[in-house]
Formats: structure tokens, C-alpha cells, sequence
């Protein structure tokens, strides 16, 4: 008699992250919240000078690095950018072409963008477009983690 095991199903992990800057580049913060079920841990950083791209992919990167295990990940974002990347083929294209975008120019943000590779792969990765600042409750309070560590990081 043989016993069959049912295959092991992924832990489903909402992830909800935002960047705020002020200037470009200027001072800077990011925030991403993962949900577990009733479970939620917030995170948060900033940088004194920075880009809002940066700080949107610095929040998926540090929510997804904080998984210790393969996960199935909705990421809630409202950057276009950061999704469109994964969405869209811009990092396969990226990739093929020696990390240059269409212009023939050099990718910004190229070692981000490559954190940010390294971290989806662990896991399956479904990305939820967000319309930024409508209330969204969850995506209203990465906004507001994020710009309270950009108005931090302005002061220092």
C-alpha cells in the first residue's frame, strides 16, 4: 500500500507597496505591507536623495525579501513602471539587449531592477495595478508609510 501526498500548495501572500519622493531626485521613502490572513507586517525606509522609481522598487524588493518561503504573491502597487517591467517584457527585453532600453541607452536603476529579478523568482508573482490616491484603503496606507519616511529623510 503506497500512501500519496497531496502536492504542497503555496502560502498566498497579499503584498501592497508604494515609494514617494519629493524633487527628483530629492529625498525619498518606501513602504510595503504583507497580509497574511489576519496577520499584517509593515515595512518601511527612506533615502535622503533618491528617485520615486527607486523607491517604488525598493518596496516590492524589501516586501518580497521579507518572505522566508516560496509564496504565491498578489503585489498591489500603483507604479506602472515597476509592473509594466515584469507585465509588459521590458526586463526580458532589457536582459536581451545587454541591459540597454530601446533608445540603446543604459536601463536605469539596472542593479534594482536586477534585486527585484532575484526576489520574484522565489515565487509566483501575480501583479495588481492600483489607481494611486482613490482611496484604496490598504494602498492609502503604504502612501502614507512611504511619505512619512520621506519627510523623515528630509529632515536629516
Amino acid at each position: 500500500m503506497t500512501s500519496s501526498q497531496p502536492p504542497t500548495s503555496l502560502t498566498t501572500v497579499q503584498l501592497w507597496t508604494d515609494g514617494a519622493c519629493s524633487g527628483n531626485p530629492g529625498p525619498g521613502g518606501w513602504a510595503a505591507l504583507l497580509v497574511f490572513g489576519s496577520h499584517e507586517r509593515e515595512l518601511s525606509g527612506g533615502e535622503h536623495s533618491t528617485t520615486n522609481n527607486r523607491m517604488e522598487l525598493i518596496g516590492v524588493i524589501e516586501g518580497l525579501r521579507a518572505l522566508t518561503r516560496r509564496c504565491r504573491v498578489r503585489v498591489h502597487l500603483d507604479s506602472s513602471y515597476v509592473m509594466h517591467g515584469f507585465t509588459k517584457g521590458w526586463l526580458a527585453s532589457w536582459q536581451a539587449n545587454g541591459w540597454r532600453n530601446a533608445a540603446k541607452k543604459p536601463v536605469k536603476n539596472r542593479e534594482l531592477w536586477e534585486q527585484l529579478l532575484v526576489e520574484a523568482h522565489r515565487h509566483e508573482i501575480e501583479w495588481v495595478l492600483v489607481k494611486g490616491h482613490d482611496g484604496v484603503k490598504r494602498n492609502e496606507r503604504v502612501d502614507a508609510l512611504a511619505v512619512a519616511q520621506r519627510d523623515l529623510h528630509a529632515r536629516r
